[in-house]
């Protein structure tokens, strides 16, 4: 079988054609334009849908849906979105979508959609019980429990990186809240760190690999720093390591997942950032000694999302 994926981002619609071992078998792109119209968006999600089906040499009776990872929250009874950073509110999405093309329409939020794919066909194959996590700009991720992924009564279920790691106080959090599990262990928290530390550290092997310019830390520059033994970076890392165990413990002891896959910009350190979060998991989980989730990369990387998305329409075939 073969589905279409859309992965729609800020910048980017990424439109491909998946087929049920969660190959690419061909994509395409499109800006997104996220101060454009609702309607203008939409039109052009269903346009590189088309566009990618005739790419691949198929017309659409040869897919069996539109699979969607959208950035925010689904209302998937009426097929309407929320996502505040393209200023959609309840939007009809997929009665947008179908005066273009005539297929069925699946959406979820993006978290949910990479963690499907990665699920179905990615480093979680078969398990039952799963967490995904993405450590990219924010923290996101998607729960399988029982063989089912857990999206809750009112569909916001994987919102993880707004679990409160603070009783009181804690850093301010875009989404409103203080002391957010992703303000201690995104990409920009690591990096929002990092520029701190080099105000007071300006010798520290990150300022010399950004000759001092601020503007060019990013999570690669800090972990290459760790790498290499430098002290500064080291102790930025190993505070992100920790803050990153203790919420996978957590959800751990409430869970109790299989495995957990981390994905995500920053989970392109490999086995150094693996070997450190799973240290500390080992040191905050409840019961060290007995069986635990073991955590593990996720194997889809940027591909996730689109892969996700179109497994969407392979979940909903089989329920």
């Amino acid at each position: 079988m073969k589905y279409v994926g859309i992965d729609l981002g800020g910048t980017n619609i990424v439109a491909g054609i998946v087929d049920d071992e969660g190959k690419i078998l061909c994509q395409v792109e499109r800006p997104t334009g996220n101060t454009r119209p609702f309607a203008e968006v939409a039109k052009d999600m269903a346009l590189a849908a088309v566009e990618a089906i005739e790419k691949a040499g198929l017309t659409p009776a040869d897919v069996e849906g539109i699979g969607i990872g959208v950035p925010g929250a689904i209302d998937h009874v009426n097929g309407r979105a929320t996502a505040v950073n393209l200023g959609w509110h309840m939007e009809p999405v997929r009665d947008e979508m179908q005066k273009v093309i005539n297929l069925p329409i699946h959406m979820d939020n993006d978290g949910n959609a990479a963690a499907l794919g990665e699920i179905m066909v990615g480093s979680m194959k078969g398990a039952k019980d799963a967490v995904f996590i993405t450590l990219g700009t924010g923290v996101g991720g998607g729960l399988m429990v029982n063989g089912k992924m857990l999206r809750g009564a009112h569909s916001v279920a994987g919102e993880i990186g707004h679990m409160n790691s603070m009783l009181y106080g804690g850093i301010d959090c875009n989404c409103g809240q203080q002391g957010c599990w992703e303000k201690y262990t995104s990409a920009t928290a690591l990096i929002a760190f990092a520029r701190e530390a080099m105000e007071q550290h300006p010798d520290c092997l990150i300022a010399q690999k950004t000759g001092g310019d601020k503007a060019k830390v990013n999570a690669k520059v800090v972990i290459d720093a760790a790498k290499e033994g430098d002290a500064v970076a080291l102790k930025l890392f190993n505070d992100y390591a920790y803050a990153l165990g203790r919420g996978i413990a957590s959800l751990i002891h409430i869970l109790d997942p299989e495995v957990v896959a981390l994905g995500g910009g920053v989970s392109r350190a490999g086995d150094f950032l693996l070997d450190a979060v799973r240290e500390q998991v080992k040191k905050c989980v409840m019961h060290p000694d007995m069986p635990y989730a073991r955590v593990e990369l996720a194997t889809l990387g940027n591909e996730a999302g689109l892969i996700g998305a179109a497994m969407l329409c392979a979940e909903a075939a089989e329920k």
